[in-house]
């Protein structure tokens, strides 16, 4: 591999890390000791008897900083890839992250927004009130209108760093590929493809104040569920501006109750939210940990920091439903079809294994109660078992789960008691409803009509194209169909003797015609002195003769 020069010092604080915890021999393998001069006795350190995998992939993410922590927590809701120990692990990455100067932050505030912060801003506070590995927020005041805001500021250099990083680990995963099996088996490249998707949106500020508008719309008529307005004037790619709001954080049942707010109601109004984004919105806020989340003091519930969303087509919603319904009813055949209908299973996939195996997870929850089925965790365990047949399960389908597992995380703290399973009862109901209503029908019905016009419309261009082809030599196409082949011989045989009764019956009329002439002039029909009518007569015989030759000959009469 070919280290660039540029980033030579980068790759050694990565070969460091990994040395210090245990990876050293991954280090010496990928050639980095050779290339970045690296002491070989660093390389034979044994790894820390006292941690797991998982502790030690944690801890190098941590000391990588912000790039490397994203990427764990991203991998933290790959359940399907990893096993639960390395998930519990990188679940604890958090972004602990010193605040940078409020100068720096009021010089990007001033850089993104074209003038003096005073201009925009009567106040502007000096500390920030959190801050995260790429911005932090401070609060402030509009100078036009006195409202409070919130201003989120992308820290300096993140977005360089950033894209130093993810550079480093395209070429480290396209060099393990060459010498490690299991990067390719755990999808190491579409990971960090995926990553770096996430990574572009985050970084972009104007990204994720679309997806806070776009989520606030869903709950326009809900009281209990708010989402900061976001103030575009003064909203740019890396300053995001909205309104200022204040409440607790939902970490304990006691601390809630001690404060009078009602608990349970609280745990309802979340897991609606969640479930309403997921199933009937189809566009949800993929992260909704206790930190993003705060509760208001009429019990309302805030959703913060929209970097990471996940998307559902009507489509998927539709299958994801009948996949977790087909579980619960213990349909082991409803599962398969739902997991074919999604469009994930490779041509080679042993479907009997898999059926194998659905079984065993079907028989998991054999006689459980709804009330006792831990959503988030029956998704999970239908993506483990989707791992292990090389299925490949849709990125915002694994957010997904990660959404459920986080909510039932919190709804555990504050109502133990509460089902997420039997409050998405009635979500299922109405996809039920929409997916075998008259609107959806009829919308189906005009968008297949409509399809198949285009396609009507585009055929004979495609005949023309594939006429071309064939014409020029370059379609040779070699079909072994054992029905096709009886299907064909039977037109075959059908053909032949409706052409067999056409000659026949052409030949008869010939006949007549030629006979009733003659015998209307009472003559002998002549040409070039030779009776036509014999003439006819022996090579209408001939063809027919032949016909039925070539047919017999083919075998197929």
């Amino acid at each position: 591999m070919a280290v660039h020069i540029r980033h030579a010092g980068r790759y050694r604080e990565i070969a460091v890390a990994l040395i210090r915890h245990g990876f050293g021999y991954m280090v010496e393998e990928m050639g980095l000791t050779r290339v970045l001069r690296l002491p070989i006795r660093w390389i034979r350190r044994e790894a820390p008897e006292t941690k797991t995998l998982g502790e030690r992939i944690r801890l190098v993410m941590e000391a990588l900083g912000p790039t490397f922590i994203k990427l764990g927590q991203l991998a933290s809701t790959r359940s399907d890839l990893l096993p639960p120990s390395v998930i519990q692990e990188l679940s604890k990455l958090q972004d602990n992250v010193p605040p940078f100067a409020a100068e720096e932050a009021r010089q990007i505030v001033e850089m993104e927004l074209g003038g003096p912060i005073e201009e925009v801003m009567s106040e502007f506070s000096e500390h920030p009130i959190a801050a995260a590995s790429i911005g932090q927020v401070h609060s402030a005041r509009l100078a036009s209108s006195g409202r409070r805001v919130a201003i989120k500021v992308q820290r300096p250099g993140v977005k360089r760093l950033v894209v130093r990083d993810l550079e480093i680990l395209h070429d480290l995963v396209a060099l393990g590929e060459k010498r490690w099996e299991w990067v390719t088996r755990y999808q190491m490249p579409q990971l960090v493809e995926e990553f770096a998707r996430s990574m572009e949106a985050e970084l972009d500020y104007t990204s994720e104040a679309r997806n806070m508008e776009r989520i606030s719309a869903q709950f326009q008529q809900d009281n209990h569920i708010h989402v900061p307005d976001v103030f575009w004037d003064f909203t740019s790619e890396r300053v995001l501006t909205m309104a200022f709001v204040e409440g607790i954080k939902p970490t304990g049942r006691e601390d809630l109750e001690s404060k009078g707010y009602d608990v349970k109601a609280i745990a309802s109004r979340i897991v609606n939210a969640v479930l309403n984004q997921i199933f009937i919105a189809g566009f949800f806020h993929a992260d909704p940990h206790p930190g993003n989340l705060l509760i208001m003091k009429d019990g309302s519930i805030t959703f913060l920091d929209f970097g990471m969303v996940g998307r559902l087509s009507p489509e998927m919603r539709e299958y994801l439903s009948s996949l977790v319904i087909a579980l619960m009813r213990q349909d082991t055949p409803g599962m398969v079809r739902a997991i074919e209908r999604m469009g994930m299973v490779p041509e080679e996939t042993d479907l009997l294994a898999l059926k194998r195996d659905l079984e065993r997870l079907r028989e998991r929850y054999y006689d459980v109660a709804f009330s006792e089925v831990n959503l988030g965790q029956v998704i999970n365990d239908f993506f483990t078992t989707a791992r292990q047949h090389g299925i490949g399960i849709p990125p915002d389908l694994l957010m997904l789960g990660k959404a459920l597992v986080t909510t039932e995380g919190i709804v555990e703290r504050l109502d133990p008691t509460l089902s997420i399973v039997t409050l998405a009862e009635p979500f299922g109901r109405k996809l039920a409803r929409e997916k075998f209503g008259p609107d959806r029908l009829r919308k189906k019905t005009v968008s297949g009509a409509l399809g198949l016009a285009d396609s009507l419309a585009g055929l004979p261009q495609r005949l023309r194209h594939l006429t071309s082809f064939i014409s020029g030599g370059r379609v040779k196409v070699e079909v072994d169909v054992p029905e096709l082949r009886r299907a064909s011989r039977g037109v075959d045989r059908l053909v032949n003797r409706l052409a067999f009764s056409i000659v026949l019956l052409a030949f008869s009329i010939v006949m007549a015609g030629l006979v009733i002439g003659a015998a209307l002039a009472q003559k002998e029909t002549m040409i070039w002195n030779y009776p036509i009518i014999e003439m006819g007569l022996v090579v209408a015989v001939l063809m027919v003769l032949l016909l039925l030759l070539s047919i017999f000959r083919s075998g197929r009469f």
